[in-house]
C-alpha cells in the first residue's frame, strides 16, 4: 500500500488532465523499467503469533532498525508508517504485513538483487527482535481479531467501509499478501495491447503463485485462498473490468472507469477526512458534502487511482496483481514472467495471439474456478497447466532475446525455473504444502512458518 505521497496541488479543472496524467506514463522501450513490490508476514519467532506495531520488538522497532541500512522514515502523526530510500519504499499493509515496494529498475537481476538485499536486511534487524518474515499468500494461523492493526489513517477509514461492500475485505486487508511488478509502456496502442494480454493470463498467474491453502491452522479447501477473497471484497473496484476488452478502449476510457470507482477518503493537511461511498465526478464538481464547494488536487487523482483494486491495474504503468506472495524465488519469477510476455516485441505478438479470441465469459469463468482448482482449472478443452506451459514458452524466448546478462553471463530466463518445474508437474505451491501438511507436518501448521520463513 502506498506511503503518502508528496503533495500535488495543482488543482482539476477538466477530465482531459486526467487523461494526460495517465498517458504521460508513456515511454520509449529503452526507457521501460521494472517495479517489483513483495508484502510478507511479520511473526514472532517464539510462538509465531502477529507482531503489533508499538513495543521493544514491534513493528515500529523494526523500522527504526532498518534506517541504520539508510532508509528515511516517514511519519503520520508521529508514527513511523514507511521508509524511503533511492526510489524504494516500505510501507506496511493494515494488519503489519511488510512491503518492499522496489525501485524502477532495468533489469530482472537488478530487482532481484534488491529484492535480496531487503529480505537480507529485514532477517538482520528480525533476527535482533526475535522475530522472523513468511511469505505465504494468506497467514496460516490465527483469527481475524488476533491480529493487530497498523496506525494508518487510510486504514481506518477502509476498515469502517469495507464489511459494507463485501464479506471478506477486512481478510483481504489484515491476513493477505502479494507480489506484484509494475511495466511499463510505449503508447495507448502498446498500453491497450499489454492490459488485455495481462488481464487475459493473470488467472494463469494466480495459479502458478497459488499458495494459500490454510485458514487458521486448517485446510481451507483453496489453493489460492488470497485470490478467492478478492472475489468478495468489493464489486465496485475488484476483477477483471470488462472495458479493457471493449471497443473504443483507451487512457479516457480508463479514467472513466476509474471516476466511477466510490471513493475512500481526501488527504488534508496530513489527515485522512472519510468520504468513502463518494464520487470524484461530484468532487469535480465541488459537491462533496465533506468539503462542499472544494476542487480535487492532481494529488487527490493520484490517491484514488491508488484504492482500485482490479487484477491488473492502470496508472502510469501496468501493475500485476493477481499472485500470491511466496518464497524467495517465486518473488524474482514474477518480474521474469511477466517481462518476458510484455518487453519483447515477438513476445508480445505471440501472448496476443494466445488469446486474443478469449471470450470475457472465459476468462471470468477461469478467473471465478482457480482459487480451488490452480492449474488444473478447466480451459478450451483442456487446463490452465496448458496456458502455463505456453504462456512460460514465450516468456523464455522473449527473455533470451532481451539477453540481459548477470555477471554469470546468465540471462533472464533461469528466473523461470521454478515455475516451470509447476507448469510441468501440475502442482501448484500450495498442493505441495498440502502434502507436507498431512505427511511429514502431521497436521502441525507450524511447521509453515518453520519452511517458508525467509
Amino acid at each position: 500500500m502506498s506511503a503518502p505521497a508528496k503533495p500535488n496541488t495543482q488543482p482539476i479543472t477538466a477530465k482531459s488532465q486526467l487523461v494526460d496524467y495517465v498517458a504521460g506514463g508513456c515511454k520509449p522501450a529503452d526507457k521501460w523499467l521494472i517495479g517489483t513490490e513483495h508484502e510478507k508476514f511479520v511473526f514472532r519467532s517464539s510462538d509465531f503469533s502477529p507482531v503489533a506495531y508499538e513495543g521493544d520488538s514491534g513493528i515500529r522497532a523494526l523500522l527504526e532498525g532498518l534506517q541504520s541500512f539508510g532508509w528515511k522514515p516517514v511519519e503520520e502523526n508521529g508514527n513511523v508508517i514507511a521508509l524511503t530510500q533511492d526510489g524504494a519504499n516500505i510501507t506496511l499493509e493494515p494488519g503489519g504485513q511488510f512491503e518492499l515496494s522496489g525501485a524502477p529498475l532495468p533489469s530482472v537481476h537488478h530487482t532481484c538483487r534488491e529484492t535480496n538485499e531487503h529480505l537480507s536486511q529485514v532477517k538482520e534487524i528480525g533476527h535482533k527482535l526475535g522475530i522472523g518474515f513468511l511469505g505465504l499468500g494468506f497467514i496460516p494461523k490465527g483469527k481475524r481479531e488476533d491480529i493487530p492493526w497498523m496506525p494508518k489513517g487510510r486504514y481506518a477509514i477502509m476498515r469502517r467501509y469495507m464489511p459494507l461492500k463485501g464479506n471478506l475485505g477486512l481478510d483481504m486487508m489484515l491476513r493477505t499478501c502479494t507480489v506484484q511488478v509494475n511495466l511499463d509502456f510505449a503508447s495507448e496502442a502498446d498500453m491497450i495491447k499489454k492490459y488485455r494480454v495481462a488481464l487475459a493470463l493473470q488467472p494463469t498467474a494466480t495459479a502458478l503463485w497459488a499458495n494459500s491453502p490454510f485458514t487458521e491452522g486448517k485446510p481451507n479447501g483453496f489453493l489460492s485462498y488470497r485470490s478467492h477473497i478478492w472475489t468478495d471484497t468489493d464489486p465496485d473496484r475488484t476483477g477483471l473490468p470488462a472495458y479493457a476488452f471493449e471497443d473504443g478502449m483507451s487512457f479516457e476510457r480508463h479514467v472513466d472507469y476509474v471516476l466511477d470507482v466510490p471513493m475512500y477518503f481526501v488527504y488534508r493537511d496530513g489527515k485522512y477526512i472519510d468520504v468513502a461511498g463518494s464520487s470524484f465526478r461530484d468532487f469535480m464538481q465541488g459537491k462533496l458534502a465533506a468539503l462542499p464547494g472544494e476542487l480535487p488536487t492532481m494529488g487527490d487523482w493520484v490517491d484514488h487511482m491508488t484504492t482500485v483494486f482490479p487484477e491488473v491495474r492502470l496508472k502510469r504503468y501496468l501493475e500485476m496483481r493477481g499472485s500470491d506472495g511466496g518464497p524467495w524465488r517465486r518473488l524474482c519469477a514474477l518480474p521474469a514472467y511477466w517481462v518476458g510476455l510484455l518487453y519483447d516485441t515477438v513476445a508480445l505478438d505471440a501472448a496476443w495471439d494466445l488469446v486474443k479470441d478469449w471470450s470475457l465469459e472465459e476468462m471470468l469463468a477461469a478467473r471465478a474456478d482457480v482459487p480451488k482448482l490452480g492449474l488444473k482449472t478447466p480451459f478450451r478443452g483442456g487446463t490452465l497447466q496448458d496456458i502455463a506451459k505456453q504462456s512460460l514458452k514465450i516468456a523464455r524466448d522473449g527473455l533470451k532475446r532481451r539477453n540481459r546478462l548477470d555477471s554469470f553471463q546468465r540471462d533472464e530466463s533461469f528466473f523461470l525455473e521454478t515455475l516451470e518445474r509447476s507448469a510441468q508437474s501440475g502442482l501448484t505451491p500450495a498442493e505441495e504444502m498440502l502434502a507436507d501438511y498431512h505427511g511429514r507436518w502431521q497436521g502441525d501448521i507450524d511447521e509453515a512458518y518453520r519452511d517458508y520463513c525467509y
